[in-house]
């Protein structure tokens, strides 16, 4: 531990064990090309110190290194997401809609609706919505909308969030996804549209970056449930 005991050194890594006091929200593993033993010490030192993990972009692989250790971890294929619950679950507040354009996007759509849930909000999944079949967006907008915030996850050419953006009265967190032919450029076409959107009230996170969309939906989540008061 630090001299101030505000992040644990372990010399390949330096856990951030003020966080949660900071942010209100413990830090979380990018598990991508973390080495083995890297990644068995940070989720052993992480949850002596929070009781729980969670990890982002893991692999099967790494899940299997985890349980070796932590035979209750759970991980999602699909997401990616490699997560050792909390012994003692506070109950849900608010609601953020997670909306995608087609099935494709899962991947992302899963990585946000999981980390909304670990961070203590209600996912609504409203997915393969896209604007090639609108009606089928427009079937659920009155559900959409009594969600506090609104994730718009689509690749392609990424025209969900703008139309969703003209049809809510909440914030929209757009996000770009990779899945399309090559004109879109891994993503590309998608992120600039979004941020060319000519909707209202539409902001846009990095591509495929379901957790960052989630994270800055759970802040909102907290400020429309307890207006600005950290519920610890």
């Amino acid at each position: 531990m630090s001299s101030d005991e505000k992040f644990l050194d372990l010399g390949f890594a330096k856990l951030d064990t003020d966080r949660k006091r900071r942010t209100g929200f413990a830090e979380v593993v990018f598990c991508q090309s973390k080495a083995d033993d890297y990644l068995v010490e940070i989720y052993k030192r992480l949850y002596e110190k929070e009781g729980s993990v969670f990890g982002t972009r893991a692999s099967e692989h790494q899940y299997e290194l985890i349980k070796e250790l932590f035979p209750e971890v759970i991980y999602d294929p699909v997401s990616k997401i490699l997560v050792i619950e909390p012994k003692e679950k506070k109950e849900r507040i608010g609601q953020i809609a997670v909306c995608t354009a087609g099935t494709a996007d899962l991947f992302v759509a899963e990585e946000a609706a999981k980390t909304i849930e670990y961070f203590g909000g209600n996912a609504l999944r409203v997915y393969d919505v896209g604007v090639s079949g609108i009606h089928r967006l427009l079937a659920r907008m009155d559900e959409i909308n009594k969600s506090n915030v609104i994730i718009a996850i689509a690749g392609m050419e990424g025209a969900l969030a703008s139309v969703i953006g003209g049809l809510a009265d909440k914030p929209v967190i757009a996000v770009p996804t990779s899945v399309g032919y090559g004109a879109n450029l891994g993503g590309v076409s998608a992120l600039l549209t979004m941020i060319n959107s000519c909707a209202n009230g539409i902001s846009v996170v990095n591509i495929d970056n379901g957790y960052g969309a989630a994270y800055m939906a759970t802040q909102i989540n907290r400020l429309a449930v307890f207006g600005g008061v950290r519920n610890e």
